[in-house]
């Protein structure tokens, strides 16, 4: 006989435990109901709102959802502060102590002859008769050192200061258009922003006081006077790199450049040579080792054939072809050696003129 609330047969054969095992696999325990997104709707709610006979549930809100959006924000926030720090504090960043930028300093020594200035009409004759017959033309004539890192600079720092030190020589000395009296601006970009505002006084206002002389940042001619006659402008010289403290490059160039000139707007005459003697000295900090600019310290200009009567701070006025200085002093200096000048007027030495 069957227990009480058996099937009268009994349990189903091989089911053992009872029927109510069978259908253990689908019965549906109270976090699976809750967790439904389809809920039914009672009888009365079907009657009155004749409503669907289903609603959707809201999702079930994780106590886990608000803490993971937390740690997301706050891995953001961290993101972002470290950014803004390392971007305040990057490696290129001047050290707060740095000296302020100091004006550059300029002398222009004018070298005037002692006899009349030759001249061929044939420049190529001039050069080969010269000192300068060796000097290569343009560019060619600065040959760039090997770069070596330092203590506190890189390798391509140090290559960097000598390549801007170079451009900056090429254009302010060797750029035809420059040379002859026209735009600077190609001069003016190379120069750290502290110094631009002397550098525009020094062309608003020339003036032979050791600060404003445009002769003193560039090589030019007076255009009314004189113009080249023969682009091929000849130079020699070296330039040195050393670094001065841990957060600063200093570049020495020392360059002899030879021009050879003719009178302006006249062809068919005679050429002559003009030589200068030119010493820069180039301070970078690591601001201007990224941005390829330099600061100006110091320009000293030994410059012939001149006359020590005639104004050189804002032009240079060269004695051509034929011309005499008249009396010039004592001394004789020579562009082509190291000698300082120490006076603001020499006499060009015999042997720097070419011989024809």
């Amino acid at each position: 006989m069957a227990g009480l609330g058996g099937p009268p047969g009994g349990a189903p054969d091989g089911a053992p435990g009872g029927g109510e095992d069978e259908y253990r696999s689908v019965v549906f325990d109270e976090s699976f109901v809750r967790a439904a997104r389809l809920q039914e709707l009672s009888a009365q709610e079907r009657i009155t709102d004749h409503a669907p006979a289903v609603r959707r549930r809201p999702p079930l809100r994780r106590a886990g959802l608000s803490r993971q959006a937390l740690i997301l924000v706050v891995l953001i926030a961290v993101a972002f502060g470290t950014a803004v720090y390392m971007g305040v504090r990057h490696p290129y960043q001047s050290p707060a102590g740095q000296r302020a930028a100091e004006p550059a300093r300029m002398t222009v020594v004018p070298l005037a002859p002692r006899e009349k200035v030759p001249g061929a009409a044939d420049a190529a004759l001039l050069y080969a008769r010269s000192p300068a017959a060796h000097f290569r033309t343009a560019a060619q004539g600065i040959p760039l050192p090997g770069a070596r890192r330092t203590a506190h600079f890189s390798e391509d720092q140090v290559f960097n200061a000598l390549d801007t030190a170079k451009n900056y020589i090429v254009r302010s000395a060797l750029d035809p258009g420059v040379v002859g009296g026209g735009e600077v601006r190609s001069v003016r970009v190379l120069l750290d922003p502290d110094q631009l505002r002397q550098f525009d006084e020094s062309f608003e206002k020339p003036a032979a006081d050791g600060r404003h002389a445009p002769t003193g940042w560039l090589i030019r001619f007076d255009p009314a006077r004189a113009e080249l006659a023969d682009p091929g402008i000849r130079v020699d010289g070296s330039l040195r790199v050393v670094e001065s403290d841990a957060s600063t490059l200093e570049v020495t160039a020392d360059h002899t450049m030879v021009y050879a000139l003719r009178p302006a707007h006249d062809a068919r005459a005679e050429a002559s040579l003009f030589t200068v003697r030119r010493e820069l000295h180039f301070r970078f900090d690591r601001d201007d080792l990224r941005l390829h600019q330099t600061h100006l310290v110091a320009s000293s200009v030994q410059a012939g054939p001149l006359s020590c009567a005639g104004d050189s701070a804002n032009h240079l006025r060269p004695l051509l072809a034929g011309q005499q200085a008249g009396a010039g002093v004592p001394a004789g200096t020579d562009p082509y050696t190291s000698d300082d000048a120490t006076a603001l007027c020499g006499t060009l030495a015999d042997g720097a003129q070419p011989k024809v």
